[in-house]
């Protein structure tokens, strides 16, 4: 088993029955998908799952995890998904792969959120590589101003 698949199934483990669970995307966020699919199918384990991607949301729907998009829900009671970078410090960051906006959208209306990586995840320095900035048509002047103003 390999350290993904690790903190992938541990961090399954804080899926309780009743919960609306963000499902986060990724190589790692897989291996955690697959494990709550196997506590439905195998505990009878009780969720709605808000996904992040379609990606995600093909995989939960195979596993027989039960949806509900973001707007379906009133808030979302644990978020787990992965990160890109994380710093000796715990500071991290997310958005370096294709579900940047729905992950933060999912974020945003969590309860709490875990972030799941393995050893390669960890870095000195944040910023290895260019962060992405997805955005949206509305309220899009307003985020030109801050990039402006934050030079």
């Amino acid at each position: 088993m390999n350290l993904k698949q690790m903190v992938g199934i541990e961090a399954a483990k804080y899926v309780e029955d009743g919960m609306i669970v963000g499902l986060g995307t990724g190589s790692t966020a897989k291996f955690m998908v697959d494990e709550i699919g196997r506590r439905v199918k195998k505990e009878g384990l009780s969720i709605v799952g808000v996904t992040t991607s379609k990606e995600t949301e093909k995989q939960a729907l195979a596993l027989g995890i039960p949806l509900k998009s973001i707007d379906e829900v009133p808030y979302v009671d644990l978020t787990i998904d992965g990160a890109d970078e994380i710093s000796a410090d715990f500071q991290g960051i997310k958005g370096g792969g294709a579900a940047l906006l729905f992950e933060k959208i999912v974020a945003t209306y969590s309860k709490k959120c875990i972030w799941i990586v393995d050893k390669s995840k960890m870095v000195d320095d944040l910023g290895a590589f260019p962060l992405p900035v997805e955005v949206v048509p509305y309220g899009s002047r307003q985020l030109v101003h801050l990039f402006e103003e934050k030079g």
